[in-house]
């Protein structure tokens, strides 16, 4: 008979891909885990983990029995979540994944106002791109990703939170400072610094403007940063021109703001959602959590309609 113990076993082995590591997450010894597992295999006469290949894989059937028993714990969860509802009780553990562009300019807007009013919740973030928050997320290591959507995935709920303008930073120097009617065309110059890959908004800039990045001579040197404030630092002493999201403009000092400029044909905007598992548990949580960002956010940056979203997938 199979135990929800013995799905937790091979859950934790398919996260972590190690029997030793899934071992001690589960507070148990290796030799323990891997006899649990190799029972369950035994009774259910398949094969659930090819023991042949480092990292350690599922097999395909495997995959199947794995997904399924992260829907069966993950169904069980509420069950807690209904006695807490009950007992109007909120705490429990959450996981947030959040990208590089928008990390250090909106956890301070919101995290601590949403651990002052919930203390028992113990919270744990980590800056991730987009593509590992979404594989951490399919793997229980995470709970909820704060990113740039849509992502067009099966298994991921997306809860839009806000819609903030991407907006010209550039050089005092540049022909685009003193444009009066700036177009979004006008920026498609090889005088633009770009993210480095794997981060959507770089993706999203390309999709905006159709610049390949192929013939960017006119930059005094080839350069792809891992964050924006990087980016307009090097602007501000090498020159040329970036895209910056509007919550990079918030706390920015009257100085550098005079870089800042925003398109008249069009107002670009990026998606901001809450996104995680479809079977995801901790709803409760996740709930408290988006209220709580909503709420940071200044009232404009709700709407949909106030501009046209870009996309980067």
């Amino acid at each position: 008979m199979i135990t929800l113990t013995q799905l937790e076993y091979i859950v934790a082995v398919d996260t972590f891909r190690h029997f030793g590591r899934a071992a001690e997450h589960c507070f148990i010894t290796q030799p323990t885990l891997s006899m649990q597992i190799k029972k369950l295999e035994e009774d259910l006469e398949i094969i659930i983990f090819d023991r042949s290949k480092q990292p350690l894989i599922p097999t395909d059937v495997g995959k199947r029995i794995i997904e399924q028993s992260r829907i069966i714990l993950q169904e069980t969860e509420k069950v807690n979540d209904i006695v807490k509802d009950h007992k109007n009780l909120i705490s429990g553990e959450l996981k947030i994944g959040i990208i590089p562009t928008l990390a250090p300019y909106l956890l301070p807007l919101f995290i601590g106002n949403y651990k002052r009013k919930y203390p028992n919740i113990l919270i744990t973030v980590e800056e991730l791109t987009t593509e590992n928050i979404v594989d951490h997320l399919k793997r229980d290591l995470l709970d909820v990703g704060v990113l740039v959507t849509p992502l067009k995935e099966d298994k991921i709920n997306e809860r839009p939170i806000f819609y903030e303008e991407m907006m010209l930073y550039c050089h005092e120097n540049h022909p685009l400072y003193n444009q009066k009617k700036l177009k979004v065309k006008d920026i498609a110059t090889p005088e633009i610094w770009l993210l480095s890959d794997g981060h959507c908004f770089r993706h999203q800039v390309i999709n905006l403007c159709s610049f390949k990045g192929a013939s960017n001579r006119e930059l005094p040197f080839h350069f792809e940063a891992g964050s924006l404030e990087t980016l307009m630092n090097i602007i501000d002493k090498e020159g040329g021109i970036t895209l910056i999201p509007e919550l990079a403009t918030v706390d920015m000092s009257d100085c550098r703001r005079k870089h800042v400029r925003s398109f008249d044909d069009v107002t670009p905007l990026r998606e901001v959602s809450l996104v995680y598992s479809r079977h995801f548990a901790k709803n409760k949580l996740v709930d408290l959590l988006w209220k709580e960002m909503a709420a940071a956010m200044p009232q404009e940056l709700l709407s949909r309609e106030r501009g046209t979203i870009v996309e980067w997938k």
